[in-house]
């Protein structure tokens, strides 16, 4: 039997030798043999053992090395395994007749369609031959499919068909090419000796299982190497605690005054009081460790002073940063707005006065934008420092939430107090942009001033400033008065409030305590509180009158519910446990037949008053 590397390598020293010896003069064209040969999977060799083609004509994408057709393609489900790419159309593949030792194949006729086959299974390695001459025996096949690969095992049916499995997947590949072609036997002509070979994938449990073990086989590769790649990725984890001891706490205490090795040195602090480590005899350690760590409060405080430190001044230059922009800005806009008179303006051109005009809009909206910056920080600091405000009297922040009506009033009133100072500062700018800007217009150095009428619109619009700023002012006044008398109401009302809870809080203890001597009193004298209650105190009275030695609660309760169906029998016995002077409950029987029985004693009682 020839190897699979013989098969694919060379023809074998034995079978395919001579069988090129015997027939070669059935052969005169090499060109078409090699063709067939290479259809096969086969290199083709001449009788010098010399190749007739070369490699790389020789079944596009085979590597003997690794016994693949073609690179694996994982979209493909079962064995994964792509078949070589098709020749284009007006190349096709011709099939030329085989001539083998025992028998000749002839290919179908070109014309026809190509065998179907069934959908590959997963790891197929076993095909299915049918077609097979009756006088075909298992030599003669494994003679024709042993050129494919190895060969492991061949069964062969009586009905002319048969199951061969390879050693690789691959070979199945070469063995579907003979598909379609005849078989002879020989010479002869007889009709036993001639069959149709149809060849196609059969599902077997063999080639399912080892399939399955070797996907098992790759997902466990996988998770391994996923495993390595998380454990590269995990991030190390902590040293080890150490246990406590003398020499230890001694060099803990020696780090814990030490503010780089602070942080570690506290970790394990903890993590020696949280292990139940502290006794009476390392108590004083662990007191001259615990009093190392709370040296560093102060230490902390003065580092978080001096970043906050560091936070304002950074503040402070910003805000400075920003008003310069602001100035330069403004003097941007002054340029624009002195080339837009009409001294400078007639002498540009129109698509020079285009570009000023945009340039000068989008100076204004960069200038307002960073004047609301800068308004947005003033704002914030003020509101910062009323917070600060607050924070110092936090008693009358806890009296202003628990008056509702008063806490709304007052944050109305804070609000049109901050929206009247915002609006004040925005008074102030723009007051300081008209000083500005006359200042600029009536300076002896001009060569030309403004006229009269321009200079009499800035004043006035000034004056118009001027009375805003003041009525503001004004305004602002008012708030606070009516602000610091609503203060003063809140406070009256306070106390107010906080007398009446006082003599409500009496009052309903009094009253409950009352009420509740009240409901224990006539709970004792057992008052009937219902017209319904004084029915059944009616019923039951008569129907334990009728028995003298008594009955149990299930039995007057079966009773009454033919009465009324909704009572139930904790009811009747809650009812008669009230009267004790009407009912009587008493123990009767012995042992087993031992029982609770209600027995009427009304005139009993009645007699003895």
């Amino acid at each position: 039997m020839a190897s699979a590397a013989d098969g694919v390598g060379s023809l074998g020293s034995l079978g395919v030798e001579h069988h090129l010896s015997v027939h070669d003069h059935m052969v005169n064209d090499h060109g078409a043999w090699a063709t067939a040969m290479n259809n096969l999977g086969i290199v083709p060799m001449s009788l010098r053992g010399q190749q007739l083609v070369s490699d790389s004509l020789c079944i596009q994408g085979f590597d003997p090395g690794l016994g693949l057709l073609a690179p694996i393609n994982p979209m493909i489900a079962g064995i994964s395994l792509v078949p070589p790419p098709p020749g284009p159309p007006e190349m096709p593949i011709i099939k030329e007749i085989i001539h083998c030792q025992s028998c000749t194949l002839f290919p179908q006729n070109p014309n026809l369609p190509p065998p179907s086959t069934r959908e590959r299974p997963p790891g197929c390695k076993t095909v299915f031959v049918g077609g097979l001459p009756e006088n075909a025996s298992e030599e003669i096949i494994r003679e024709v499919f042993d050129q494919c690969g190895e060969i492991i095992a061949i069964r062969k049916s009586k009905k002319n068909f048969c199951h061969i499995r390879f050693s690789e997947e691959f070979m199945v590949d070469k063995s579907l090419y003979l598909s379609g072609y005849r078989m002879r036997i020989g010479s002869s002509t007889d009709k036993k000796d001639s069959g149709r070979m149809h060849v196609d994938f059969a599902q077997a449990r063999d080639d399912l299982y080892e399939w399955e073990c070797q996907q098992r086989l790759l997902a466990r590769e996988e998770r391994h190497r996923r495993k390595i790649h998380e454990d590269f990725l995990r991030p190390p984890s902590p040293p080890p605690i150490m246990h406590f001891s003398e020499h230890e706490a001694g060099q803990l205490a020696e780090r814990l005054k030490d503010d780089h090795k602070f942080s570690e040195a506290t970790a394990v602090l903890f993590t020696w009081i949280d292990r139940g480590e502290v006794n009476r005899r390392s108590a004083n350690n662990f007191y001259s460790m615990i009093q190392s760590a709370n040296s560093h409060v102060r230490r902390l405080m003065s580092e978080k002073a001096q970043h906050e430190e560091e936070m304002e001044l950074a503040k402070e230059t910003f805000k400075n940063a920003l008003l310069a922009i602001l100035t330069q800005f403004e003097q941007i806009t002054a340029v624009f707005t002195a080339a837009s008179r009409q001294k400078a303006w007639d002498h540009f051109s129109k698509a020079q006065r285009k570009n000023i005009d945009i340039w000068r809009k989008q100076c204004e909206e960069l200038r307002n934008a960073h004047s609301e910056e800068i308004m947005g920080i003033r704002r914030e600091e003020e509101m910062e420092m009323s917070d600060d405000d607050e924070d110092e009297s936090p008693c009358k922040k806890i009296r202003m939430e628990e008056n509702g009506v008063c806490g709304q009033s007052g944050a109305s009133l804070r609000e049109e107090n901050d929206s009247l100072r915002w609006q004040l500062d925005a008074y102030r700018n723009e007051v300081e942009l008209l000083r500005k800007e006359q200042g600029k217009a009536c300076r002896p150095d001009d060569p030309e001033h403004f006229p009269d009428t321009h200079t009499h619109l800035l004043q006035q619009s000034m004056h118009n400033m001027q009375q805003q700023l003041l009525s503001l002012q004004e305004q602002l006044r008012s708030k606070e008065v009516v602000l610091e008398q609503a203060r003063d109401e809140h406070r009256y009302l306070q106390g107010e409030v906080l007398a009446l809870r006082d003599k409500v809080v009496n009052g309903c203890a009094t009253t409950l305590y009352h009420s509740r001597n009240r409901r224990s009193e006539a709970a004792m004298r057992g008052a009937l509180t219902s017209e319904r209650e004084a029915l059944l105190l009616g019923i039951i009275s008569t129907f334990l009158h009728v028995h003298p030695f008594g009955a149990n609660i299930d039995y007057l309760w079966s009773y009454i519910q033919r009465l009324d169906t909704t009572v139930s029998a904790g009811e009747l016995e809650f009812l008669m446990g009230r009267l004790p002077s009407v009912f009587r409950q008493e123990l009767s029987g012995v042992g087993a037949t031992l029982e609770k029985r209600w027995k009427f004693c009304g005139f009993q009682s009645l007699g003895s008053v």
